[in-house]
């Protein structure tokens, strides 16, 4: 069996209010408590976010999610819906736009603790064989 990454921890202020807005826009469960002193978020059947309380200075993560042309409508829709400010480029100013210059669609928000969030619907990591 090839590597799998199983699960992150995601270091937060606010391990409940972090895990909740990640698993509302991204409508995927959670749990407000979970092994140890973690919240996780199931993002998926072969991932999990374990959010956890760290004091200051909390690092700076970024993490990419691709998804399915309908799950971005829904998860834009959501992130519209909370008023959470979103862009279209990695480092640039909140300008409400989605990229498109990849082969998809790619939008990036920050979370109140500073990290980094970024969905898209084509990887431009690893482009399709």
């Amino acid at each position: 069996m090839p590597a799998q990454l199983d699960h992150l921890l995601v270091p937060s202020r606010d391990k409940l209010a972090a895990a909740r807005q990640i698993a509302e826009l991204l409508d995927v469960p959670w749990s407000s408590t979970g092994i140890g002193a973690f919240a996780p978020v199931y993002v998926n059947d072969g991932l999990t976010l374990d959010f956890d309380e760290w004091p200051e200075p909390v690092p700076q993560i970024h993490f990419a999610f691709r998804v399915s042309d309908g799950e971005f409508d829904a998860i834009l829709a959501r992130l519209q819906a909370a008023g959470i400010p979103y862009r279209s480029t990695v480092h640039g100013p909140v300008d409400a736009q989605v990229d498109t210059a990849h082969g998809g669609r790619i939008v990036y928000w920050n979370q109140p603790d500073g990290h980094q969030w970024e969905m898209l619907t084509v990887s431009y990591a690893r482009r399709a064989s």
